[in-house]
């Protein structure tokens, strides 16, 4: 597409935007059923899309607008009866060096708002602003972190300043687009803090007083529609208090007064993965049973977290968190249906939302089927009734209800929107099961192809910044890079002695050097590495060494894989070395040398123009395999499939295409299983050209960059075996029609 072209679509696209937003605001309220939204009491189903963590349209010349994510998931959302999209705001993205602002590209989200808001769905804004969410240092910015005398999330008047300070500014950017419901936009509902009953007590007499505050300030910003506040069962009026979990219809205690709402904020879809653990799965059955049950206990709000995960791009997954995030949710990493997650929620959301009358305007009364079983009927004014039959017990049981027989499966509720069919269960899923395939479309397996480029192994005499004593890793390199340099020198005055070398670190790796030479010459030089996991980040690297005679040099590499992200006390956390002593004497308090970043990360060399500034040598040039950028250039796969790096070849490092980081890699750790935790890695097609794209990889270990190839992505599908009763079958086929056209509910009018 023409680069005019382009320009005069997005032009023509932001006039339809414009044309949706209607002048007319629209009154948000609640009650003890209910959110409200222009007098109408809602049900409604929520689903999570960060930003971030996808991509939005864009046009790159010869590429067509539909490689864009942000359209499509929210589409694909409203499709699957999705009411209301989430999202965090990410304030490390947008303030990343106190007052310098960013919300270009997929940080926009102004942009995403209007997305929702031309789509014609509601929107739910969780501005926190620290946000957990398994993103570095929970979303917080670092440069807090040198403010003078500031605790986290306590009542500590500078912490609290910049907290309002953001907040405020936020909902000044939402008002000035005028894309809060009051104003006509599609933002019902906000959030202020995340979690933070998790964590009060470790603040002692300072917890209490800063959650009134928080709760005051928020509602204080007028913005028309409610606040909430997720695991703080005490959220002061009129805050509601909202649950989070896999299992809210059985642990929330319900809201902290008769006046709010029953609200999910946090239905966990999977569980996020770290490296070197294998993925832990949720089925959808087991989703379904708990979104019903929490319906059938008053429940009127659940979001998915996440409903689309997406990519952790950069560096901005939080400690050992890997780089594809809630790959299982509905709408997989790449934006892809995946089944029958998708299309059994969708069934789900189209039996309950034909159940709505009822739900709303009845009077639930439990009763008793069974030792294990119970119906919970709602009934109202002329005649409407509506049912749940929900069966505990891990067999499948037979019951009468109303004098009609049924067939519970085991772990299942069943939804009778008249109180005498069953329309849906949530054990039986008769979406056809998905499964991914990963279909290899080049090999970049020619020598010729690719260049290295060597990185510097930075010795005391190198560096200018010193100290005399093991610094914090975090401190030093305040969020700009992963890697800091530790170096010192030592005077050995006999050739060839051999020594202990014992470094314990707070992690998360450690690359360790001996006088600038690698593996290949032993016993006079050594690479050793380390690292620790996300259940323990700290670690100890104990090794015999040989020094030469004269002075040696010794360059440690640490190495961090997110900040962490949540707990209380963020700004007590530190990383790296932390003691170093050689035939058990202490260097911690020593001459230290100091150098944030590497060579190559500081020259840009994955950029086209970076990369033009240094010289780059033939492949298998280097002495070593470890700390080398490795470059190439693609042309992008015909089609529209998604597009992935697979990277079971490589060790661990960070990759980029066309001078954008896809995130880092970690190949080599691997999990109790001896595989991988992640080895394909998301390229969006909007990061793309036709031809000529390129890719530069940073390797700390020992890959094998012949061993990459680029993949795209489709799903297969095939019939789901499992056992169907006779009733529930005659059902299926007799109400299925009715249910999907619920589920396809009515725009909200803009």
């Amino acid at each position: 597409m023409e680069g005019k072209d382009c320009s005069m679509l997005l032009w023509w696209l932001g006039l339809v935007l414009m044309a949706a937003v209607v002048a007319s605001g629209r009154n948000v309220t609640y009650d003890g059923r209910s959110l409200i939204v222009d007098g109408q009491h809602k049900i409604l189903f929520s689903g999570s899309i960060h930003y971030p963590r996808s991509t939005p349209e864009e046009c790159n010349e010869g590429f067509p607008l539909f490689y864009s994510m942000w359209p499509s998931l929210i589409a694909k959302a409203k499709q699957g009866g999705i009411d209301v999209i989430q999202t965090y705001v990410f304030w490390n993205q947008h303030e990343p060096h106190q007052g310098q602002y960013d919300f270009s590209g997929n940080k926009d989200i102004v942009r995403f708002m209007k997305e929702v808001q031309a789509q014609r769905l509601y929107a739910c804004l969780r501005i926190g602003p620290y946000i957990e969410s398994e993103w570095t240092y929970g979303g917080l910015p670092y440069w807090l972190h040198d403010i003078p005398g500031i605790v986290y999330r306590s009542d500590n008047e500078p912490f609290k300043f910049q907290m309002q300070k953001f907040t405020t500014m936020i909902v000044n950017m939402m008002e000035a687009e005028k894309l809060y419901a009051s104003q006509g936009g599609p933002i019902i509902l906000s959030q202020i803090e995340n979690e933070y009953k998790t964590v009060e007590a470790a603040y002692h007499e300072n917890g209490p007083p800063y959650v009134r505050w928080a709760a005051q300030m928020a509602v204080g910003l007028q913005t028309g529609v409610p606040w909430v506040m997720c695991k703080q069962n005490d959220a002061p009026d009129p805050v509601i208090n909202a649950c989070n979990g896999m299992q809210c219809g059985e642990t929330f205690a319900g809201p902290n007064s008769p006046n709010k709402p029953s609200i999910w904020t946090e239905n966990w879809t999977s569980r996020y993965l770290v490296f070197g653990e294998d993925q832990r799965t949720r089925s959808v059955e087991d989703i379904a049973f708990h979104v019903a049950l929490f319906i059938a206990k008053k429940g009127s709000y659940v979001n998915y977290y996440m409903y689309h995960g997406g990519t952790n791009f950069g560096r901005t997954a939080s400690a050992f968190v890997t780089t594809s995030y809630y790959d299982q949710a509905p709408l997989d990493e790449y934006g892809l249906m995946r089944q029958p997650q998708w299309g059994h929620l969708t069934e789900l959301h189209g039996a309950i939302k034909s159940c709505s009358k009822a739900l709303l305007y009845g009077t639930p009364v439990d009763t008793s089927l069974g030792p294990l079983q119970q119906a919970i009927v709602f009934r109202g004014s002329q005649g409407i009734c509506a049912a749940f039959l929900i069966n505990n017990d891990t067999r499948s049981t037979r019951i009468l209800f109303q004098n009609i027989p049924f067939v519970l499966p085991p772990k299942s509720i069943s939804i009778l929107p008249d109180c005498k069919t069953a329309v849906f269960n949530t054990a039986e899923t008769s979406t056809k099961v998905s499964t991914r395939t990963m279909t290899i479309n080049q090999k970049l397996d020619s020598s010729d192809k690719w260049q290295e480029y060597q990185e510097e192994i930075i010795s005391f005499d190198m560096t200018s910044f010193r100290a005399n004593t093991l610094l914090d890793h975090m401190n030093i390199t305040k969020d700009a890079s992963d890697y800091v340099w530790y170096t010192f020198r030592v005077q050995q005055d006999t050739p060839n002695a051999e020594a202990e070398l014992d470094v314990f670190s707070h992690g998360h790796a450690l690359h360790v050097f001996l006088n600038g030479e690698y593996a290949g010459k032993p016993p006079y030089s050594l690479h050793r590495s380390a690292h620790g996991s996300h259940d323990n980040s700290t670690f100890s690297l104990q090794q015999s060494v040989f020094f030469n005679k004269g002075i040696n040099y010794i360059s440690m590499l640490s190495v961090t894989v997110g900040f962490p992200n949540s707990g209380a006390h963020l700004e007590r956390r530190i990383a790296g070395p932390r003691r170093l002593k050689i035939n058990r004497v202490d260097f911690t308090n020593y001459a230290w040398g100091y150098q944030v970043g590497l060579s190559g990360e500081n020259k840009g060399i994955y950029t086209d123009f970076g990369s033009s500034k240094v010289r780059w040598n033939k492949y298998g040039s280097s002495i070593s395999n470890r700390l080398i950028w490795y470059k190439t250039t693609f042309n992008a796969p015909v089609g529209n499939d998604p597009v992935a790096l697979n990277l079971s070849s490589m060790g661990k490092g960070e990759v980029y295409v066309n001078g954008q980081s896809i995130g880092r890699y970690w190949v080599s750790f691997h999990t109790d299983s001896g595989v991988p935790s992640q080895k394909w890695y998301h390229i969006p097609r909007s990061f793309l050209k036709p031809k000529g794209n390129l890719l530069v990889i940073l390797e700390e270990e020992s890959g094998n960059p012949l061993g990459i190839k680029i993949d795209t992505i489709q799903y297969l599908t095939q019939l789901k075996v499992q056992s169907i009763t006779k009733e529930s079958c005659k059902m299926k086929k007799s109400i299925c029609a009715s249910i999907m056209n619920s589920s396809g509910h009515k725009d909200h009018k803009f």
